[in-house]
């Protein structure tokens, strides 16, 4: 029997209520490094407010996050990005009034080496260090194969290719783990080729941990370890692709098979 790769992130007895409408009930979400543990299930089966949890976006009545061992339960967004969750989203959320390049610096600024004085002053400090940000963030974009566009306005791009943008901002911030909420949403089937290429990548080459919230279940069986379903906020089945595949429930639910 393989060893089992070290806990990455617990998230552990999580529910969420909003109104009358119970959102989570007691999930509980393992994802091992060196995985890509994706969700699935209905609209309104809860995906995305259990991604907003781990990332803060949502505040559950109960339950723990824990990252790398680090309890991240309580911490706002900014604090679990520099400790290492970072995320994309449905709706694209890229700056088209900047361009490509820009875009992506935007996430490399977490780790910039200069006060808001030197930014301010422009000291010698700042040039250097957004001259480093700068060539780190065309090798990302490099990884998802849009450096020759780098200088072209970020609103030029096809649809595709600025789905592709978030995620090279999203790597520019170096995180241990990315959560991609429906990436592959809008995209044509080479575009999602493409993208199930860059998500093993991100995983094999970047070692970053992926939990993927994806209602295109060609993708999520060819580039996940394991999956987690859920249904009415509920956990429905936990396993790998082929478990997942094989289990009634799932298959008549989900796959759409009877």
């Amino acid at each position: 029997m393989a060893e089992l790769l070290p806990e990455l992130l617990a998230v552990r007895g999580v529910s969420v209520r909003f109104g009358g409408v119970q959102a989570l009930t007691e999930v509980d979400l393992t994802a091992r490094a060196g995985d890509i543990t994706s969700v699935i299930g209905p609209n309104g089966a809860g995906k995305t407010t259990l991604l907003g949890v781990i990332n803060g976006a949502v505040t559950p009545l109960g339950g723990s996050v824990r990252l790398d061992g680090a309890d991240l339960s309580g911490r706002p967004i900014f604090e679990r990005a520099a400790a290492g969750v970072v995320r994309t989203f449905q709706n694209l959320e890229i700056f088209s009034n900047m361009t490509v390049l820009e875009n992506v610096m935007t996430g490399g600024h977490l780790h910039a080496g200069y006060t808001l004085l030197d930014s301010l002053l422009r000291t010698p400090r700042f040039r250097r260090e957004e001259k480093r940000l700068a060539a780190l963030c065309r090798e990302k974009l490099d990884f998802v194969g849009l450096a020759h566009k780098a200088h072209l306005p970020a609103a030029d791009l096809p649809y595709g290719e600025q789905r592709l943008l978030e995620i090279a901002r999203a790597i520019a911030v170096e995180p241990k783990l990315l959560l991609l909420d429906e990436p592959a949403a809008g995209m044509n089937n080479k575009e999602t080729q493409q993208l199930g290429a860059i998500i093993r990548r991100i995983r094999g080459e970047l070692s970053i941990g992926v939990v993927l919230v994806e209602h295109d279940m060609e993708l999520v069986m060819d580039v996940s370890d394991r999956i987690t379903v859920l249904n009415f906020g509920r956990i429905l089945a936990e396993g790998t692709p082929r478990e997942i595949q094989d289990n009634p429930e799932v298959v008549a639910a989900y796959l759409g098979e009877d």
